[in-house]
């Protein structure tokens, strides 16, 4: 076995599939989770334990009794819309969180964090694909407060010598392909999941917010990674960060947009159902396209999505939403 790995939010979509990718690997992933957003279905491959990044004691009972090597860090607010309404609730758990994990990172001489980072610290891109070196420009508390905790993790490497690798993700998709965990927010936003409930009969239909960009069908483009790669990608940083002993930042993403109508065409195609749909006016600050460049990620990680088309990516989370349906 390879050691412990504490797992901040491990209780949650990307955290739960990454706790699987860390079994499978050797490792025994520790969740730590305040069950906000988090689900006790969702954690299978190593304990749980209840509790807040905000209590500095608790962080310290789990690094004495379990010793990780590092640590994964999913453990944020994410609901844009939210952290405009209440950017306090966002800096306090998002940014106050993390100095807090840090602080007892410090405490227990444990020296690499994996931090789950997001495409929303670039805003409005100047120009695509975007690259690590883009400009980071946020338009919302929640891409602020990201980018505040890649700001200060920066600094605790400088100061303290605690490695990080920064991952920035773009539209996480799918479910695990084996069936066993999948995307079950409450409130849900993400896209596929709500064509799926349309598809099912759960919603009335899916809105399109906005149909008149300039794009091949005029409705946004957006970069969608399978959750399973994006967890394949925390195992190669973390392996990465115990090889090199230096920190990264790097996009996780296909480098493929799809736009709205593509994604409700394969969720057409997978399940044989047609989905209906609203047409609606545009969302405030939605950019009309959003794709990665990640060529950094293969060449230092040697990552490569291995669920690259969307009709796969759809395929399994259809799967799961018909197998297992939407949990209470």
């Amino acid at each position: 076995m390879k050691g412990n790995i504490l797992v901040t939010g491990g209780a949650g979509y990307i955290g739960s599939h990454t706790c699987k990718a860390l079994k499978l690997a050797g490792y025994t992933p520790i969740t730590f989770d305040n069950m906000v957003y988090g689900h006790e279905w969702a954690v299978k491959w190593g304990p749980l334990v209840k509790g807040d990044i905000q209590d500095g004691p608790a962080l310290d009972a789990i690094f004495k009794q379990y010793e990780p090597q590092a640590v994964l860090h999913f453990a944020a607010f994410a609901y844009v819309g939210e952290s405009v309404t209440d950017p306090e609730k966002y800096y306090r758990n998002n940014v106050a969180g993390t100095l807090s994990l840090l602080s007892s990172m410090r405490r227990a001489k444990c020296s690499r964090i994996v931090f789950s980072s997001t495409c929303a610290t670039y805003g409005v891109p100047e120009e695509l694909p975007l690259r690590e070196d883009h400009p980071q420009k946020p338009i919302n508390p929640y891409g602020w407060t990201k980018l505040m905790m890649e700001q200060t993790l920066a600094d605790f490497d400088h100061a303290y010598g605690i490695r990080h690798a920064i991952l920035r993700y773009f539209n996480a998709a799918g479910a695990d392909p084996d069936g066993e965990i999948g995307e079950d927010h409450n409130p849900e936003t993400h896209l596929i999941p709500l064509i799926i409930r349309a598809a099912q009969g759960k919603l009335p239909c899916i809105e399109i917010f906005g149909t008149d960009y300039d794009t091949p069908d005029g409705t946004c483009v957006r970069d969608y990674i399978h959750v399973t790669d994006l967890a394949t990608a925390h195992i190669q940083a973390l392996e990465y960060l115990h090889a090199k002993d230096q920190s990264l930042t790097v996009n996780l993403g296909t480098g493929n947009g799809q736009t709205v109508r593509q994604v409700i065409q394969a969720v057409d195609k997978v399940s044989g159902v047609k989905t209906p749909v609203k047409e609606g006016p545009r969302r405030p600050g939605d950019p009309p396209g959003l794709y990665a460049y990640a060529d950094k990620a293969y060449k230092l990680l040697g990552w490569k999505p291995q669920y690259g088309d969307i009709e796969t990516i759809v395929s399994t989370a259809w799967r799961w939403h018909k197998n297992q349906g939407l949990r209470p």
